[in-house]
């Protein structure tokens, strides 16, 4: 599906939506950090969606990482529930400046459905433009969605990622933050940061002047440039558990990067393995 056919941008600010909002076509998803915020004031008709159905869970010890992509008979489950069909487009955001809205819209990408947009800035840009909000809650109409994985691409393993470590033209986005990269915090059995990995943390991308909207992309693509990753290179964005990185990801389609592909196990899975290589300064 060509981006011809899409109603909206892939990035849409507050106004422009506000004339779309009455499209039968239209599916907008509110997936905050905080689930109160969504009962605080949404974009109205947004349906809302727990981010911990965008993650497997919890699983036996051994047989998966909680992070991880669910199967598609969750994802089936999932965006039936939310109404989804193959005609929707989906308008995806949250009230954290784009972490779980990006993590929605690359699992769509996974499964083959493009039609998708981000509101920019989120539930505070929607706020800041004054637009109205909804306390309403909203139910989704439910469909038969059958989700495949369409666009396996977008995603990479542990395994994959392992084996081409230091290869020409793939490189290496850790949306976490400095400390974490450089090994000084965090949760895991081992801390540090994948060898050849870049940092750019996710908030970094974000203007925090201007309703967490994605910055300046002239400015953002420079300093990617500056850090070795450019839109020609295979980039892996990951973090601790593809939360952060589902923002980075984003910004980085956003900015034309084609090949961008998301590590889901990220360091929730890298950093507590025995057998994976870890750097720090």
């Amino acid at each position: 599906m060509s981006s011809e056919d899409n109603l909206l941008p892939l990035i849409i600010e507050p106004d422009p939506l506000a004339d779309h909002l009455d499209e039968p076509s239209l599916l907008i998803i509110d997936v905050p950090l905080r689930a109160e915020s969504y009962g605080e004031g949404h974009v109205p008709g947004a349906v809302f969606l727990d981010h911990r159905l965008l993650m497997r869970g919890e699983y036996p010890a051994g047989s998966s990482v909680p992070n991880e992509v669910p199967t598609v008979e969750a994802l089936s489950r999932l965006f039936s529930s939310l109404g989804l069909t193959r005609d929707t487009h989906v308008v995806a955001y949250d009230d954290e400046g784009g972490g779980w809205a990006g993590r929605l819209l690359w699992t769509l990408e996974l499964i083959g459905h493009t039609r998708y947009s981000y509101l920019n800035g989120g539930i505070h840009a929607w706020r800041a433009a004054g637009q109205p909000v909804s306390t309403e809650t909203h139910a989704p109409k439910p469909s038969d969605y059958e989700a495949e994985l369409l666009h396996p691409e977008v995603a990479i393993d542990r395994l994959e990622l392992q084996e081409r470590l230091g290869e020409k033209g793939l490189a290496v986005w850790d949306a976490r933050s400095r400390a974490e990269y450089d090994g000084e915090k965090g949760n895991n059995a081992r801390l540090g940061h994948i060898p050849g990995a870049v940092n750019m943390e996710w908030t970094d991308a974000m203007d925090r002047e201007h309703g967490l909207r994605i910055r300046d992309y002239a400015e953002l693509v420079t300093e990617l440039e500056a850090l070795g990753l450019t839109p020609d290179m295979e980039v892996v964005t990951h973090c601790q558990s593809h939360h952060r990185s589902g923002f980075t990801w984003l910004v980085g389609k956003a900015l034309g990067f084609e090949k961008i592909r998301g590590y889901a196990g990220s360091w929730k899975e890298w950093g507590n393995r025995e057998d994976t290589p870890i750097e720090k300064p």
